[in-house]
């Protein structure tokens, strides 16, 4: 069952081949086994999830189901969750049991789908390896000495080990993308605005955006069309119809205008990775699409633009976990400051702290003209290269990440050669766009992704040429070894 996509599982369920409670205890069996070694899961919710599982059966055998009723999933454990442990990954959220439900998790669970467990994350969405979680570091199941990406680092390699057929993640400067292309996995990140962020616990507001990560593009496509949509409760989501994004899937690539922006193309690439690029993209001609080489000028801004707007953001959300009202509060407090200082200095480890210093020292008097609002200016210009690219491109592609998979602890004391790991990333999110990352290959025996960057709320061009491609290869249906 386990190596078999969601789609796959929707229409067993749908034939009565299995029941959803048989599907639940056999991922459940998985998580017990293997996440031991891949510390992928915070939470494990093994009789809620069966308790659910029998609930969707009883919707099936009542015909009141939908594609998805009774299909497991795991939630990234930034999304409140009522009942349960909502974390971030932080020692500072390490008490703190959610009284709601968030949107995207509300919805979900109007479909009838199993929640399984909240997955490990890199603390308060802020890292790219997923080591920075105050639950210790996640390990790739196509290599456990190395990353599998973050900050949906958990996400990532529970969905890579067949402990989940799907999982939720957040992308806020690639944290979706990265890790879905470290671990040989397809994850979306939508436009910003079309899935709602209510309940889902702020990193960086205007960058923030949920999505999933999958087997494959109808898999994303299946899941995207009951997450998005309008909430009234986010006063940053989109009003606007959701297309039946699966309805679209086959969409002919004839004509379809492929941009290859040059800075994609730089130094810091490795050079197996860009040609496993070109080598998808000869794919991408077979089936009629046509290649434009495009320049996006200020692209190379993005990571040091991303690392002002960003921290800035933190800085201020984070502001409201002071040990007064939820969360860590320090042993015996001689007075108010105190009680803020420690608790504040306990339950935040050392990146959280860092990021929260940086946007602290942009927005103080005397630098906001020289930090932050530049940074919003030159995050404009990002913004309109892709405007104007997409003038004369219907997509634009190019690598998910410049290298494959890095080992546990390699770049923990560089956090700029960390950051850079999000360098084909960042800009995405800065300019609000959608982006997916499918498997492309294998460098040195480790998956590297394609990523597809679409105009906004063109998701349904986005899930079509990603499926297209699938349909030509068979990268994403590779497991690693082990968990077979």
């Amino acid at each position: 069952m386990h190596t078999k996509t969601l789609t796959e599982l929707a229409r067993d369920l749908k034939a009565r081949k299995l029941s959803s409670e048989e599907l639940t205890r056999s991922y459940l069996t998985r998580i017990e086994r293997f996440n031991p070694q891949l510390n992928a899961f915070i939470t494990v919710l093994q009789e809620e999830a069966l308790a659910a599982a029998r609930a969707a059966d009883a919707r099936i055998k009542c015909a009141d189901a939908n594609a998805l009723t009774g299909l497991p999933l795991a939630h990234k454990d930034i999304f409140c969750t009522a009942g349960v442990k909502t974390s971030c990954g932080s020692k500072m959220l390490d008490n703190f049991v959610s009284p709601y439900d968030a949107t995207v998790v509300e919805r979900f669970r109007q479909a009838g789908m199993v929640l399984l467990g909240k997955t490990n994350m890199d603390e308060f969405a802020m890292g790219s390896s997923n080591e920075t979680s105050f639950y210790g570091p996640v390990k790739n199941p196509w290599d456990p000495t190395r990353v599998p990406g973050g900050s949906s680092g958990g996400s990532a390699a529970a969905v890579a080990a067949r402990l989940a057929p799907a999982a939720t993640g957040t992308d806020t400067g690639g944290s979706i993308r990265q890790p879905a292309a470290l671990t040989g996995l397809t994850g979306i990140k939508p436009t910003y605005g079309r899935v709602s962020r209510y309940g889902m616990i702020a990193f960086a507001s205007s960058l923030d955006q949920a999505g999933v990560i999958t087997y494959t593009a109808e898999d994303a496509a299946l899941l995207l069309g009951a997450m998005a949509g309008f909430d009234p409760r986010d006063s940053t989501s989109v009003d606007r119809p959701v297309p039946d994004y699966t309805a679209e899937l086959e969409r002919p690539l004839k004509g379809l205008r492929i941009g290859l922006p040059k800075e994609f193309f730089d130094p810091g690439l490795d050079g197996r990775v860009g040609a496993a690029v070109h080598a998808a993209l000869t794919i991408y001609k077979k089936l009629g699409a046509e290649v434009r080489d495009i320049s996006l000028p200020n692209f190379w801004l993005s990571v040091p633009t991303y690392y002002v707007v960003a921290p800035a953001e933190c800085s201020s959300n984070l502001s409201r976990f002071d040990g007064v009202r939820f969360g860590h509060r320090c042993e015996s407090p001689v007075d108010l400051l105190d009680l803020y200082t420690r608790s504040r200095g306990e339950g935040f480890g050392a990146e959280v702290k860092r990021r929260i210093m940086t946007g602290t020292y942009v927005l103080s008097a005397g630098y906001y003209d020289a930090y932050y609002l530049k940074a919003q200016k030159t995050r404009t210009l990002i913004r309109q290269d892709f405007i104007t690219a997409f003038e004369n491109v219907d997509v634009i592609m190019g690598p998910s990440t410049p290298t494959p998979a890095f080992g546990l602890g390699e770049k923990t004391g560089d956090p700029i050669t960390m950051y850079l790991n999000d360098i084909y990333a960042n800009g995405v999110n800065l300019a609000g766009l959608p982006g997916i990352s499918i498997p492309m290959g294998f460098v040195d025996k480790l998956p590297v992704g394609l990523q597809i960057i679409g105009n906004y709320f063109d998701e349904t061009r986005l899930l079509s040429a990603a499926h297209q491609y699938q349909r030509e290869t068979d990268w994403h249906r590779q497991i690693p070894r082990g968990f077979e």
